[in-house]
This record gives structure tokens, C-alpha cells and sequence, in this order.
């Protein structure tokens, strides 16, 4: 149970929420509805909050109240786009009350969350629900009511975790323009993400990329709902500008502050003004920066100023739309096996077919994810003998230029997804990859299926098999096998080897494997990873 956090607790918590959130970020990042400047909601969050992280850093004292009032600067000085200065003026909030004892309880973290959400409230012009706001309010009210019953924090956390995904699953019927995306709130999430990094601090919790599952809320459509919403005719106000006013003239008030809100407000949307007389952080959109400025001017002097066109931003987003929809050269890969999909996606590969010994893929299914993909040319990795004639006759049944590499098995397959280069021409990547399929020995490690005689052994239906070129061993250890084919494919020029090892293997057995070929073979570099396929023990790779 933990009931109380002290100044390093305070620190730790505030660094996890920094790391979950740069864990994260990419997928926040995804939820975004407009591609504009103010867009990249993940991006913005993290550099504001690293930005307190990095003034926290710098103090010294185990002074509670000293190591707030460093989060909030931080987040103000770092603090970048609407989910920035938001976020920056909800940490405000929090440190203002966590600052005011020598330690932090549930009651006053539930305090300071309502009293950030009311900063954050007080500097939004008009606040729409459905957005970050939404979510730091409804979970701070929830919070007040949980830290009445609940003094452990992670039993706390828990709690207003799951109040906060239940707000933030909701915020799509609040914004129609979510709801059309398929999104939920960018910032929102943000928001949670990194409340998520404070309890798994506290609970000793690795942090873990957010997985998504296809077409579960949050899983943005494939749509160009973009443009329709953001195209050049509906954005009123071109220029997204910041700045910090600095060294305010000693004549300079609070009223002149909130004064040049107003006049920010006539003259564009979107507007933040927040700071006091030591410091103020500026946010429009407009089509007259240079008055934004002036403005800014008579309080005091100017600094960072970044001016962003977002009539051009949309402009280049429509031509990355139209670029990617048809991309210049794709690489489709026919494989089985979580492990394997997963190497092949990570390589570069815009899709994969399942499909392999006992389920070879059809014609119609290789034109089908071919054409799927929308690219221009695309290199199709067959993967296994009998598939590549397939292949082949897909050509012409497909609108793309497909570029067949005869990759006869799966460590075929990856040595050429290594060797693809996006920038090079068709024919250097062609010629690239057929090289590195060649140069490749692989193995494999299997299972007879009848009695037989081959290869001058003779097998009964079970025999673990090991196949070099052909039939090269048999015994009753798939591990045993295993080193056995390995010592026929090694010679002099052997530098790696590496196993990818199927659903019958465990990970600590395939690690044992590693170790005893490691041992066997000093200076070569032996490899495991898993592929997690079928009928297959382990798929063996020497280079």
C-alpha cells in the first residue's frame, strides 16, 4: 500500500509519465483529426512535458514546493500547440496544490487535478467538450469522490484509470468531428497515457506501447476524412503563431495580459494566453501575424517566435496522401507463423499472405493483397517452392508490376527484405535481393509424416528430420537435429547463424539451443527469434 509520496516519489512519477508518454507518443500521434501544425498531439505533449522533466532535473533541493514550481516553468517554457499549453496549464494546476505540503496524499492529488482542470479551463476561450479538457475534468471530480474512500494510491489510480478510459471512450459522441474520424480524443489520450505512466511507476509496472486492435475505438479509418474537413476553402486563419513575451515592461499588468487575449480573439481562433508578469506563452491562429506580434510588443520583449503556414501544411498533406496511395515499390511477403509476420512487417513489408508448406496461396489471393496495397511495383517473396509459379501467373492478372524474387524458404525470404531499398531503382533492388537469396544457406528442422526411405535414411512416420538441401539428419530432439544440420551447412566462411524457431519451442529452449552452438562454434554470431510457425521446429539461417 502506498499512502503518501515524498519529493522523490513526486520526481519518479512525473519521470514515468515522461517515459510512457515517449513510449506512446507515435500512437496519440495517429489520433489526430487535422493535419495541421497544432496536429502532432503526442509530439507537442512530450515535448512539453520533457521540458519540465529537464527543470525538474536542474533542481537541487528536496523541497517539494521548489521541485513544482520547476514542473510548471518547465511545461510553460517547453510547451508547444494547444495540447501543450493545455497540458502545461493543467501540471500549473497540480504543482499549485501539491506544492503546498512536504507530502502528497490521494486527497490532495485529487485536489490537484480539479484545480488543474480549472487553469486549463480558465486560459481556453471557448472550450469544447469532447477534447482533453473533457477528460481532466470529468476524471479530477471522479478523483475527489475516490480520495474520500481510498487512501492507497494504486487502489486510486485504478479507479480514476478506468473512470478516465470510460470518459475517453465517450468523447467521439461529444465531437462530431471525432465521431466521423473514428477517433478518440488525441489529447484526451494523452492524458491518460501519462496518468498510466504515474501508476505503473508506482506499481512497479514496465511501460508498454498501447496496442490496438483493428477497428476498436481510437483505431483511426482509413478515410480521407482529412480533406474533406480541412481543405483549403475552410481553413479561415493561415498562420498558426507562438511566441513568449519576456522582460514584461514594469508598467505591464494582469489586465494588459488578459487585454491582449482579446485582442487576439478578433483578429483569429484557437487562442492561448497564459503566464503571469514574469513570463507569458502565446498561441493563435490568424491571418495577420505581424499585428499578433505588435500587439505582443507593447507588453514587453519577444521570444522563440515560430510563425507556421497551415494553407501549405495542407497543401503538402494532400500530396503525401497522393503519394502514398500509390507508392513507387512495396514488398508482399507469403509466410506463416506470428513470429515471422512480424519480421517481414518490420523489414518493410507493405503486407503479408499467409500461407507456406500445407496451405500454398492461390493466384487470386497474391493478385488480391497485391492490388490492395496500391503501389506501383511490388516484389513478391513467395517464400517456398511450390508458391513461386503462382506468383508468377499473378502478373498478369494484377494493375501492378510485380517483380517476382524465387525465395525458395522463409530465411530466403528475410535476407531479401534486408537488402530492399525504397530509394534504389526496380533493377538495383531487384538484383540486391536475388543476391542475398542466393547467398543464403537455410535449414530446417521438422517432422516425418510417413514411413519412408530417402536420402539413404530410413524414417518412420515421427522422426524429427533435419533438411539441408535434402534429407541431411534424423533422431528423436528437434535441438539435437538441429546442431546436427547446422554443422553441415558451417564452413569457413560461416559468420552467423541464426534460428527462428517455431509455436513448439519455448523461448528458454531456443536460448539453450543458442548457448550450445555458441559454445560449438565460438566465433561465429548465433541467433534466435521467434517465428512461431507450424510443422516446423526451427528454420535455420547461415550466413
Amino acid at each position: 500500500m502506498i499512502t503518501i509520496l515524498n519529493d522523490i516519489d513526486v520526481r519518479n512519477i512525473f519521470a514515468g509519465a515522461g517515459v510512457n508518454l515517449e513510449i506512446n507518443k507515435s500512437h496519440i500521434d495517429s489520433l489526430n483529426v487535422f493535419p495541421v501544425p497544432d496536429g502532432d498531439t503526442g509530439t507537442n505533449m512530450l515535448l512539453t512535458l520533457s521540458s519540465a522533466l529537464r527543470e525538474m532535473e536542474s533542481v537541487q533541493s528536496s523541497s517539494l514546493a521548489d521541485i513544482c514550481q520547476a514542473i510548471s516553468k518547465g511545461a510553460l517554457k517547453g510547451a508547444r500547440g494547444n495540447s501543450g499549453v493545455i497540458l502545461s496549464q493543467i501540471f500549473k494546476g497540480m504543482t499549485q496544490v501539491m506544492s503546498e505540503g512536504n507530502t502528497v496524499n490521494t486527497k490532495s492529488f485529487a485536489k490537484a487535478l480539479k484545480r488543474g482542470t480549472e487553469v486549463a479551463y480558465d486560459v481556453v476561450t471557448h472550450p469544447k467538450e469532447g477534447t482533453i479538457l473533457t477528460v481532466v475534468r470529468m476524471v479530477g471530480e471522479y478523483a475527489v469522490k475516490v480520495a474520500n474512500k481510498q487512501s492507497d494510491f494504486l487502489e486510486f489510480f485504478r479507479k480514476i484509470l478506468q473512470k478516465g478510459e470510460e470518459v475517453l471512450a465517450s468523447t467521439p459522441e461529444m465531437l462530431p468531428v471525432l465521431k466521423k474520424a473514428g477517433v478518440v480524443d488525441a489529447g484526451g489520450k494523452g492524458l491518460l497515457v501519462i496518468l498510466y505512466g504515474m501508476y505503473n511507476t508506482l506499481a512497479g509496472i514496465d511501460m508498454q506501447p498501447i496496442e490496438q486492435e483493428e477497428g476498436a475505438p481510437g483505431t483511426p479509418k482509413q478515410t480521407e476524412f482529412q480533406i474533406d474537413k480541412h481543405n483549403l476553402e475552410e481553413i479561415n486563419f493561415a498562420y498558426c503563431t507562438e511566441f513568449f513575451v519576456i522582460n514584461l515592461n514594469k508598467t505591464t499588468t494582469i489586465s494588459d495580459i488578459d487585454k491582449l487575449r482579446d485582442k487576439l480573439n478578433e483578429i483569429g481562433d484557437s487562442v492561448i494566453v497564459v503566464g503571469d508578469l514574469e513570463l507569458v506563452k502565446v498561441h493563435v491562429h490568424t491571418n495577420n501575424p505581424d499585428k499578433a506580434l505588435g500587439y505582443a510588443l507593447t507588453l514587453g520583449e519577444l521570444d522563440k517566435p515560430k510563425i507556421e503556414n497551415m494553407l501549405q501544411q495542407s497543401r503538402e498533406f494532400k500530396k503525401e496522401l497522393e503519394r502514398v496511395s500509390l507508392k513507387e515499390q512495396a514488398i508482399v511477403a507469403v509466410c506463416t507463423g506470428e513470429g515471422i509476420d512480424s519480421i517481414f512487417r518490420e523489414l518493410g513489408a507493405e503486407a503479408t499472405i499467409c500461407g507456406g508448406q500445407t496451405m500454398n496461396p492461390s493466384v487470386a489471393d497474391i493478385v488480391n493483397i497485391v492490388d490492395s496495397i496500391g503501389a506501383k511495383n511490388v516484389f513478391v517473396l513467395p517464400n517456398n517452392s511450390n508458391i513461386i509459379l503462382a506468383a508468377e501467373q499473378a502478373k498478369e492478372l494484377t494493375r501492378a508490376n510485380i517483380v517476382v524474387i524465387a525465395t525458395k524458404n522463409i530465411p530466403q525470404g528475410i535476407a531479401a527484405a534486408i537488402n530492399f531499398n525504397p530509394e534504389a531503382s526496380i533493377e538495383e533492388n531487384t538484383r540486391a535481393m536475388q543476391k542475398a537469396a542466393e547467398n543464403v544457406r537455410a535449414g530446417q528442422v521438422t517432422h516425418a509424416v510417413r514411413d519412408t526411405e530417402m536420402d539413404g535414411l530410413e524414417l518412420q512416420t515421427g522422426d524429427i528430420i533435419g533438411i539441408y538441401k535434402q534429407i541431411v539428419a534424423k533422431g528423436s530432439d528437434p535441438d539435437e537435429v538441429a546442431i546436427e544440420v547446422a554443422g553441415k551447412m558451417t564452413d569457413d566462411s560461416t559468420a552467423v547463424i541464426t534460428l527462428y524457431y517455431g509455436e513448439d519451442i519455448t523461448e528458454e529452449r531456443a536460448n539453450a539451443l543458442v548457448e550450445k552452438l555458441q559454445g560449438l562454434y565460438p566465433f561465429y554470431d548465433v541467433m534466435a527469434y521467434y517465428g512461431g510457425q507450424s510443422h516446423y521446429y526451427y528454420y535455420i539461417s547461415v550466413e
